[in-house]
């Protein structure tokens, strides 16, 4: 086991209870917190989609609570016109967390402001319900930290993930192996940071986390360069393998998403769309089955990878191990 895995794994305080899988002919009624973007009714029009089958059948979004942060521009100033769309759409409003929870079976956390998410998953967690934290899962390594404690302390599974890690596109060039064994990915997105997160914790997650698809866990120490119009962050594997995500910071055009994964056989571009159907797929089973698709090895580790790029920043370039930034922020949350 490497020093990063090591590291997290030491934090658990105990493994999840087992819990049985949900009733395939019972509806899962879905609780949405936070109505402040375009993830709200987009998961509703999917799940709410006449003829659904599958692990999306029988699961539909019957109550939300709008919240909002008032300090977070993209937050407050969306909440009203979403709420507005998630009633007309057949949803009932609440007006508060523990109004929604006895209302529904399992919830998806959608609040934008990461800043919000550890006072918000708690009574969740308390309350026994399976829960999704939309990107991203906190504001900072230390609240990261503090969920995946309050999360096995309760015995409530839970995971997060972006849109990105299950488009189509990526997904069947890892499962053709037409790159062969992969030596490395170059990754890219846009990188709007958010009030209060760290640099890469509000968008640049979507580009790390395509890194990580690809490249699995196991980075060992982070170098980040940042100017006024890119950055490049450098993780070195345990195993000598190199990925990079390249932030786009001059929004003179579209920004997309994507990835350059290099393989034994060959090369591999893929332009990534921002289509939610894989994920939310992938929420649904979860919902159903309650076993996370994710490690959370993995989902921590992603936010080691930020948090190290962060402290790179800082001292101007130089590599910051995870291990360092892991062992901090667990100094700090004692």
């Amino acid at each position: 086991m490497n020093r990063t895995i090591a590291a997290i794994t030491a934090l658990s305080l105990a493994p999840f209870a087992e819990l049985p899988a949900a009733d395939p002919m019972t509806e899962i009624r879905v609780g949405f917190i936070g109505l402040d973007s375009s993830h709200c009714t987009a998961f509703t029009e999917l799940l709410q989609r006449d003829g659904n089958t599958g692990d999306l059948a029988g699961v539909r979004i019957v109550a939300a609570y709008p919240g909002g942060s008032d300090d977070f521009p993209l937050s407050r100033d969306r909440v009203a016109g979403y709420t507005q769309k998630m009633s007309e759409m057949g949803v009932e409003i609440v007006a508060s967390i523990d109004t929604l929870l006895p209302k529904v079976d399992v919830v998806i956390l959608g609040s934008v402001d990461g800043r919000q998410h550890l006072a918000q998953v708690e009574p969740i967690f308390k309350a026994g319900k399976s829960v999704f934290i939309d990107k991203p899962l906190a504001h900072n390594l230390k609240d990261a930290l503090k969920i995946q404690a309050l999360g096995q302390k309760y015995g409530t599974p839970w995971f997060t993930a972006s849109a990105l890690r299950y488009q189509k596109e990526l997904q069947s060039v890892l499962a053709s192996e037409v790159a062969g064994e992969i030596i490395g990915c170059d990754s890219y997105g846009q990188s709007r940071a958010g009030i209060g997160h760290a640099d890469l914790a509000w968008y640049g997650v979507h580009g790390i986390e395509t890194l990580y698809t690809v490249m699995g866990s196991g980075c060992v120490s982070v170098t980040r360069l940042q100017t006024d119009k890119s950055e490049q962050v450098t993780g070195l594997w345990s195993n000598g393998r190199i990925g990079t995500y390249r932030g786009i910071r001059e929004q003179t055009h579209k920004t997309g998403f994507g990835a350059m994964i290099f393989g034994t056989k060959t090369q591999q571009h893929v332009p990534l769309p921002a289509d939610y159907e894989g994920l939310v797929i992938e929420i649904a089973r979860f919902f159903k089955t309650r076993q996370s698709p994710v490690s959370e090895d993995v989902m921590l580790e992603i936010f080691a990878f930020i948090e190290a790029a962060d402290e790179s920043k800082r001292q101007n370039g130089v590599p910051v191990t995870l291990a360092s930034v892991i062992e901090k922020a667990r100094q700090e949350s004692e």
